[in-house]
């Protein structure tokens, strides 16, 4: 994310802890359809989705006005979201186990290339992986959070992050590759 893109995001921030009803309603227009997309990818369920995404922004309404650093808004945002998708949840095998990986990727893998021409496919091989990895791939990739902001988001080191973007890519291409034999 840009600079300007950043900035844009922290006045907006600012403007609905100060009340401003438009704000609001740009930021609900910014953040639910990838929110949206998050819980339906985190939780496999998608007729709770709405539900979730009721839940979540009733959180955000509550507590946006005790968020002390506007630019640290995507990342406690996706941390009331995963909680509230864990939460709910707990009992299903498709959700986030919040155990740490220790197998650790090489710090030179950070985002070797990667190419998906076909979205519908990449939406489907993505259902197949592990649920964490999906997580750290979404994260990364949809919403351009740092390894350092999904750690914080997940509950994990970066390492760990690392290691599940790395193998979460070569899971995908794998699936990928099967989809176009």
């Amino acid at each position: 994310m840009n600079l300007i893109d950043q900035l844009q995001r922290s006045v907006l921030v600012i403007k609905c802890q100060l009340g401003d009803r438009s704000a609001w309603d740009e930021l609900y227009r910014r953040y639910n359809p990838p929110l949206g997309y998050y819980l339906r990818r985190l939780t496999g369920r998608e007729q709770a989705v709405g539900d979730l995404q009721q839940e979540i922004w009733l959180a955000v309404v509550r507590n946006l006005v005790k968020l002390k650093t506007p630019e640290a808004f995507t990342v406690w945002f996706y941390r009331i979201a995963r909680g509230k998708a864990v939460d709910g949840f707990t009992t299903d095998h498709n959700v986030l186990s919040l155990q740490e990986e220790h197998d650790v990727a090489d710090e030179s893998t950070e985002d070797d290339p990667f190419d998906g021409s076909d979205a519908a496919q990449v939406h489907t091989a993505l259902d197949e992986l592990r649920p964490e990895q999906r997580e750290a791939l979404l994260l990364r990739f949809m919403e351009d959070l740092s390894y350092e902001q999904i750690a914080e988001v997940v509950g994990c080191n970066v390492g760990t992050v690392r290691s599940r973007i790395h193998y979460g890519k070569s899971a995908l291409r794998r699936q990928l590759e099967k989809s176009y034999e």
